[in-house]
């Protein structure tokens, strides 16, 4: 007979208490783990006015720093010399050039014929010709006469030396007892008759010499002046080939090859490439900050160049103004006009001030309001700023370095005091 195990066998003490003890204490310690990471939450809760998600929300820090001010638009090549060549007179143009052909400063682009104008040139120089003339014949005239005039003082001076010489012959006569008295009374009045004489052709021949004079300076007044509008007509007629007045490209064709065109109408552009600046728009709300001299930045393909605003217009346009920024030192090659560039204009710095990012809490709050975040709340502070940017804002009060506040948008707090963030 098989003996059983029975004998081996001994009672064990039931586990099922000391299970029940293990699974109760780890229970209890889950329970205080999770009572600690909800009731901070709670209490947050409890303690907030609203609630929100974090997740939706941009918080930025609150730095130091130098905030510049400045205001990014989108502006256009243009040149600063842009001349447009007008017709002279009216007539037939033929052009000389195309557009976009290179052409050098006083280089002919184009010619208008105008036959009225030529002919008009041709019977004005007739005219100077004839009174060129007239100006020789009366020097020659004029020549002559003083020559008569002169004779006849000549002539009377001989007069009245004779009239003396027969006083002087007659008075010895008469002193000799061999003529009368009366002759000599009469030699004496034809001596005084002749010196009356002399006298008169010496002065005529003086106030010829100044009216002859005057005759040929009135000739001569109207040979200039038909010189000076002959000259302007040879300018006129010379102005029908248009020149380019600058080192630079052809621009626009403006009229076509052979056609008649009116006096005064616009034949063609020219653009003097080595002379670009940047036609900017800039919004109205900007317009009493910018002034000429301002430092600004223009993008070309990723690389900044330095640039710097030469004007600002006076006048705002559907709520613009007009700016022009040109090139401090080297500016892109390759540059075309009204090529779209972008242009940063630096207005101003303001240095070691209290910084955040910009973001729409500027808006919302007026730039009076802020939620600032502390151990998961964001409460609503005031505060105050100062100058803005693109990129950042300056806060005078409210808050201090290394406060986190709320930069989006904070429509949903909806006013709320303090609001717990999930």
């Amino acid at each position: 007979m098989i003996r059983d195990t029975s004998a081996q066998d001994r009672r064990i003490a039931p586990v099922r208490s000391r299970k029940r003890l293990v699974v109760g204490i780890g229970a209890a310690a889950v329970a205080l783990v999770v009572l600690a990471l909800v009731l901070p939450g709670a209490g947050r809760l409890l303690s907030a006015d609203s609630a929100a998600s974090s997740a939706r929300l941009r918080i930025a820090q609150v730095k130091r720093g130098t905030l510049v001010r400045d205001v990014s638009v989108q502006g256009k090549v243009v040149a600063a010399v842009s001349p447009t060549l007008y017709a002279r007179s009216a007539g037939t143009v033929t052009l000389e050039v195309n557009a976009g052909d290179k052409v050098g400063k006083d280089q002919v682009l184009a010619e208008i014929d105008s036959p009225e104008l030529a002919n008009k040139l041709r019977q004005e120089q007739a005219t100077l010709d004839s009174l060129g003339l007239e100006v020789e014949r009366a020097t020659i005239d004029n020549r002559k006469a003083e020559a008569a005039s002169h004779m006849a003082w000549q002539q009377a001076r001989i007069d009245r030396e004779t009239a003396e010489r027969e006083v002087e012959r007659n008075r010895k006569a008469f002193e000799m007892g061999a003529q009368a008295e009366m002759t000599v009374l009469r030699a004496k009045d034809a001596l005084a008759k002749a010196r009356l004489a002399e006298a008169n052709a010496r002065h005529n021949v003086q106030l010829d010499r100044d009216s002859l004079a005057f005759e040929l300076k009135t000739r001569r007044v109207a040979w200039e002046r038909q010189k000076l509008l002959v000259a302007d007509l040879a300018r006129q007629v010379d102005e029908l080939k248009l020149r380019s007045p600058v080192d630079g490209q052809v621009g626009q064709l403006i009229a076509q090859q052979r056609a008649s065109v009116a006096a005064n109408a616009p034949i063609l552009s020219v653009v003097d490439l080595s002379a670009l600046e940047i036609e900017v728009r800039i919004p109205e709300v900007f317009a009493h900050d910018l002034s000429a001299g301002m430092s600004a930045q223009i993008d070309e393909g990723g690389r900044k160049y330095a640039g710097e605003v030469k004007s600002i217009s006076p006048e705002v346009v559907d709520g613009q103004v007009t700016g022009r920024v040109r090139f401090v030192s080297d500016k892109p090659a390759g540059l075309r006009q009204n090529q779209q560039l972008t242009t940063r204009i630096l207005m101003d710095e303001h240095p070691d001030v209290l910084i955040v990012e910009r973001g729409p809490f500027v808006d919302t709050g007026a730039g009076r309001i802020a939620y600032v975040v502390r151990n998961g709340t964001a409460e609503r502070t005031p505060i105050q700023i100062g100058a803005t940017s693109l990129n950042a804002v300056e806060i005078v009060s409210g808050v201090k370095e290394g406060d986190r506040i709320v930069i989006s948008g904070t429509d949903e707090f909806k006013g709320a005091q303090r609001v717990a963030l999930n």
